[in-house]
């Protein structure tokens, strides 16, 4: 921040490209992420990509029962969704693992980013150097209980 409290663009703008880099590296590595899911106690495998997209499916040969058919299709059926779904639950895990510093980085729910975990950008406005937004409220919440 410079003298007089005004924000440094060059600094802003840095800050903003580090978060662009490391939102396209983690949209990267969930588009090359794969999961699974099961269902059935292993009888069906789903692998699906990051972004959800089915990209492989087994069937174990024990889940087909030759004397009824149309039973045993419709078993099958619903295994696949089971495992489909499974896998999908894994992917929204991995999402929000990958995904969590970033949204962290952004101020969590909306507000104000926290730019402090950024080189360069000391807080809030009026904080002293190195105190994050989060000490700075912590302090004015003590003197506020004074």
């Amino acid at each position: 921040m410079e003298p007089g409290g005004q924000l440094d663009m060059q600094q802003l703008l840095q800050a903003a490209a580090a978060m662009q880099s490391q939102l396209v590296s983690a949209q990267q590595e969930l588009a090359d992420a794969e999961v699974e899911g099961t269902a059935g106690g292993g009888l069906v495998t789903a692998t699906v990509n990051g972004q959800g997209e089915l990209v492989d499916l087994k069937i174990v040969a024990d889940a087909i029962d030759t004397a009824d058919p149309d039973e045993t299709a419709q078993t099958i059926a619903d295994l696949v969704l089971a495992a489909y779904r499974d896998a999908l639950h894994e992917v929204d895990k991995l999402q929000q693992e990958t995904m969590a510093p970033l949204a962290a980085g952004l101020g969590g729910g909306g507000g104000v980013p926290d730019l402090g975990a950024f080189p360069g950008f000391p807080g809030l406005p009026g904080a002293p150097a190195g105190q994050s937004p989060d000490d700075a409220a912590d302090a004015g919440d003590q003197a506020d209980e004074k």
